[in-house]
Parts: structure tokens; sequence; C-alpha cells
């Protein structure tokens, strides 16, 4: 229930914030007896896609405590100080501004994750299930893999690319129908474009998660690579390799799955690599 009221507290943030910045903005009146106005279509879409992200970008180190039940821990946490310790270490070698907050949830599923609006503003979580398979030199290499995360920006990065793709989607699904219902001789045929706008929406974001899944499994590399100059290159491929025969378990967070350390099998529209993939790659980089 404290996740459904969650999903819904957002969602309700987000449309008001968009409301009211498109009323702001003057921004929404795409449709005139002269055709289709591209501008204002154009801000339309960049507003819808873009708000909705970043407004959840805002939220997700706060999101990510409530739906995973994060407890925090620091270094006055005696029974993992040496975790604290650990991403404080992490986090100098990494250059980031601030230490990352600490924090450990309750799964069996052996993985960590990294989120947060920014550099300074930022979160790392572990599963009770890692922390009881990894000795402390694994944990290392996926500590270090998400401080790469943070460090390399991949949060903010991955929020801008899901933007865009949303307002690309958004801008040539009523493109379309709107040439679609010129050329239709219906006499219901702006009520039917709704239904076609809704389709290629669909069809076409389909089309964009392909785009975005590609970026992720991109920056998983370089996260890895990443994580082997924090940790030490044995360290990072330990890590990969103790996941390696830890993958069947998994809790399913799909708005967290993106900025886990593994994200379980998958092709086209996986967010990671397959480990062994990832293993080879980090094998052979010159770290």
């Amino acid at each position: 229930m404290k996740r459904i009221l969650l999903f819904i507290a957002t969602n309700f943030l987000v449309i008001l914030t968009i409301s009211i910045l498109l009323r702001i903005l003057g921004i929404g009146n795409y449709l005139s007896a002269q055709g289709l106005d591209y501008y204002q279509l154009g801000a339309f879409c960049l507003v819808w896609g873009m708000v909705g992200s970043l407004v959840s970008l805002a939220l997700s180190r706060m999101s990510a405590k409530m739906m995973m039940g994060i407890q925090l821990v620091d270094r006055s946490t005696a029974e993992v100080a040496w975790l604290y310790s650990m991403i404080e270490d992490l986090s100098r070698k990494a250059g980031l501004p601030v230490i990352p907050e600490v924090g450990i949830y309750q799964s069996p599923e052996v993985n960590a994750f990294a989120t947060g609006p920014s550099k300074r503003r930022s979160l790392v979580a572990f599963s009770t299930g890692l922390l009881n398979t990894m000795n402390r030199n694994e944990v290392e290499g996926v500590a270090a893999h998400e401080i790469a995360h943070i460090a390399n920006g991949d949060m903010v990065t991955m929020t801008l690319l899901q933007g865009v793709i949303n307002a690309f989607v958004m801008f040539f699904a009523r493109v379309i129908s709107w040439a679609i219902a010129q050329n239709s001789r219906d006499e219901n045929r702006h009520a039917s474009s709704y239904m076609v706008t809704f389709l290629l929406e669909m069809v076409l974001g389909i089309l964009g998660m392909l785009v975005v899944a590609a970026f992720s499994r991109y920056r998983e590399f370089r996260a890895d690579l990443g994580g082997a100059r924090y940790a030490g290159k044995h360290d990072m491929i330990a890590a990969l390799e103790r996941l390696a025969s830890h993958t069947k378990v998994y809790d399913k967070q799909a708005s967290l799955a993106a900025f886990k350390i593994s994200g379980g099998p998958g092709a086209w529209f996986s967010t990671h690599p397959p480990l062994e993939k990832r293993i080879e790659a980090l094998r052979k980089a010159a770290v």
C-alpha cells in the first residue's frame, strides 16, 4: 500500500507541475484552424517528456528509501561501520564532493544500486543478500561500481535521455495521427485519432525503450571500468563473478532496475549486458 500511495502521489505531483508550467508558458494550443503548429506541439511534448523524468529524478533518493525500506547506516553503526568507511574511501578516490548516503535493504537478491538527483544528493544501497553472500573485497568491487555511476553522472544522463525519448514519442505520435486524420473521410476521424495516437505512442515507446536500454548497457561497461580503477581490477572481476553465480533471485522494482549492478537475464530490452560479457570486457581492458 505504501508503494501504491507513493506512486499515486508522485504522478499527481508530476501532472500538477506540468499543468502549472504549461499555463505559465502559454503552451498547449498546437491545433488550430490553420492546422498543426509544430513549434507549439514541440514545446508541449518537450515539457511533458522532460518534466516527468526530472521530477522523478528529484524524488529518486526519497522514493528508493520508501519503496525498498532502506535503513541508513554510518560509521557509528557498529555492524557495518566497515561498509561506510569503504564508501568514504571510494568516494574520495572518485573525487565526489560529498559522501553518498549509505543504506541497506532487506532482500534475498544479491544486488546493490545507486540513485539520487546529483553527486551531492546520492544514495548507495546494498541488499542483505549481497552482504551475506560476498566477502569484503567483492563488496568493495560492487561499491566501486556504484560510486562510478555517481561519479559519471549516470542517473542524470539516463533521466535526460528518457525525457528526450518521451518527447520524441509524443511529438511523432501526434504528427502521424494528425496526418492520418487529415487524409481520412471518416466522420469520426477526430475521435478515432485519439486511439491512433495512443497506439502510436505504444509502438514508438517500445522503439524508444531499445535506445534507452542500449545506452544503459553501455554505461554498465563504463561503470565496471570505473569500479576497477577505484577498487582494483581483481576485486571488480571477483564481484561480477560472484554475481554471475547468484542471478536467479531478483526483486521486481522496475523503477530501480536500471540502477542496480545486476539486472538479470535479457536481450535487446535489457538494461544490463550479460555478466559474462562484462567480465570478458574487463579482463581485456587496460586499467
